[in-house]
């Protein structure tokens, strides 16, 4: 995830530097790109003739850049360049969304597109094939599901894939899931040819610059993407200014994994599916379906994969949200401590990706063997609350459940926030924002847990420690930000929601009350590079 460092000195002075160094700093010095000083504007005055920039903040806010830490590149930048039916109201304005797309990209091999959430339409029913084959005029269409466990797909695409309606997971003229839907996956996005690739994480790359975000962890996999978008995306990152790239490859053949230069054989390495789709695995049926959903590996399979990765130094990590299937990773772990001590695979700082229905005893056992939480909080605003899609799925009372960032803090669980994007947008203050007005009251964490969780959390996700702060020897890696005043938010109403007493000595935040203005980001800069400048800055 290394960035060549800028050669060049720069002063930022006259605003807010969020720092635990100084709570009350100012300015910043940054040297081979790398924090060289924090500190108070009268002091600032020393380093102004020996620096080669100097940057007149004008009462903007500095703070670390965020890291988001679970990420699809390319089906993000596909998202932002192609057809996003995420706004989609009805499935009826999901129609005609696909029949200007395909009048649009009449050479396109194959149509892509994204987001429609047939949850949230008046009659809850997805495009039947008959309404995308009349739409596309007959052509090859994939459309994700919002959380790209299932999708909507044309006969003619259908007809690109031998066998996919012998496959698990087909089912005539209803949205694809498991085996059935990987395949078309596979033959959809492998019709996206190098440059159109290029592109689309070119622009998935500038979009997280132009939001604050300095590093993404992509999650990618043999079930997910291919090979050639992974290496190519990593090379892309290498090789032009942008956010840092750490790569996960979701794959039991961890020798594969390293390879190809993933940090780990982690990510989306599927334990079950999603909620939304009806394929994540449940210990009792969903409240709208009779099943429990899809398991794609056992307790044994997840101690297998863990011990393989221990003893061979990679990080190993799972996608698990329902709570059969955090069941599977717990139990596994417990296998392979018992295997490989304690101690060792507390070390290795092994990931779990959603880990959405935890239980007590699922958050004890987390906390137990160091495993890092990479959890989305958009998920709750999206999906949360008495009327949301959780309730359809499990019923309100497990519904309320999900997602326990305070438990996970109070347990000493690390944690590192992410999107998902395309499942949800990279947003990071709103991630922030997410976290701190949970639609579970007593799920709710303070602002500043949730920031730290959505900046050093990520780094210390792939064993970084000395980053994602702004202090002397870090890497200079920020962003500016124009907002209004800076406050200490706390998530319980029992006491003061927040504190602009200067005598607290802890760093402001915005305000990110709902309803709230967030803050704008001006310039992002990655291991003292600029990789985003804005216009009005």
């Amino acid at each position: 995830m290394s960035t060549p460092p800028s050669t060049r000195t720069v002063l930022l002075r006259r605003g807010e530097v969020h720092s635990p160094a100084d709570p009350f700093a100012t300015a910043m010095v940054v040297e081979a790109g790398h924090v060289a000083w924090v500190g108070s504007e009268g002091a600032a005055d020393a380093f102004a003739d020996g620096v080669d920039e100097v940057i007149d903040l004008d009462g903007a806010l500095v703070t670390p850049a965020f890291t988001d830490a679970h990420v699809h590149t390319t089906s993000t930048g596909l998202a932002l360049t192609g057809l996003d039916l995420t706004a989609a109201r009805t499935r009826e304005e999901a129609l005609t969304l696909v029949r200007e797309h395909a009048e649009a990209r009449p050479t396109d091999r194959v149509l892509l597109g994204h987001g429609w959430d047939a949850a949230r339409w008046p009659d809850t029913r997805p495009p039947s094939r008959a309404e995308l084959d009349e739409a596309t005029g007959g052509r090859p269409l994939y459309l994700s599901r919002i959380d790209v466990h299932s999708a909507a797909v044309s006969t003619a695409l259908l007809d690109l894939v031998p066998g996919v309606r012998d496959r698990a997971g087909y089912t005539p003229d209803e949205p694809l899931t498991r085996d059935a839907h990987h395949a078309v996956r596979a033959a959809a996005l492998g019709a996206v040819g190098p440059q159109q690739r290029t592109e689309a994480q070119r622009a998935a790359l500038r979009h997280a610059a132009s939001l604050g975000i300095g590093s993404i962890h992509e999650c990618a996999g043999p079930d997910i993407s291919s090979e050639d978008d992974f290496t190519g995306l990593l090379d892309l990152a290498r090789s032009e200014p942008g956010p840092r790239v750490a790569g996960y490859w979701a794959d039991r053949d961890i020798e594969r994994a390293r390879a190809l230069g993933a940090l780990g054989a982690a990510g989306d390495l599927f334990v079950d599916g999603a909620l939304g789709s009806h394929t994540a695995c449940l210990h009792a049926p969903y409240a709208d379906a009779e099943h429990t959903g899809t398991g794609y590996l056992s307790a044994a399979d997840v101690a297998a994969h863990v011990v393989a990765c221990t003893e061979a130094g990679l990080q190993a990590g799972f996608h698990a949200i329902g709570d059969a299937a955090v069941t599977a990773v717990v139990d596994g772990m417990r296998a392979a401590a018992e295997r490989v001590g304690l101690a060792r695979v507390r070390a290795a700082r092994h990931r779990v990706e959603h880990a959405e229905m935890l239980t007590p005893e699922s958050v004890a056992a987390f906390a137990e063997f160091g495993l890092t939480a990479s959890v989305q909080p958009a998920f709750d605003a999206l999906w949360g609350g008495e009327d949301g899609m959780y309730a359809d799925r499990l019923g309100a009372g497990r519904a309320r459940t999900l997602n326990p960032f305070a438990a996970l803090l109070r347990a000493g669980v690390p944690l590192a926030f992410g999107s998902d994007s395309p499942v949800t947008p990279l947003d990071p203050w709103g991630t922030v924002r997410a976290a701190a007005f949970h639609r579970t009251p007593e799920h709710r964490v303070s602002v500043r847990a949730a920031f730290t969780a959505h900046t050093r959390g990520g780094w210390r996700a792939v064993g970084r420690d000395d980053a994602g702060i702004l202090v002397p020897g870090a890497p200079a890696d920020y962003a500016v930000w124009r907002t209004d005043e800076l406050i200490v938010q706390a998530p319980d109403d029992r006491v003061a929601r927040w504190s602009t007493d200067p005598r607290s000595g802890t760093p402001g935040l915005p305000d990110l009350s709902p309803g709230a203005q967030l803050p704008v980001c001006l310039r992002t800069v990655v291991s003292g590079q600029p990789v985003f400048v804005g216009l009005d800055e």
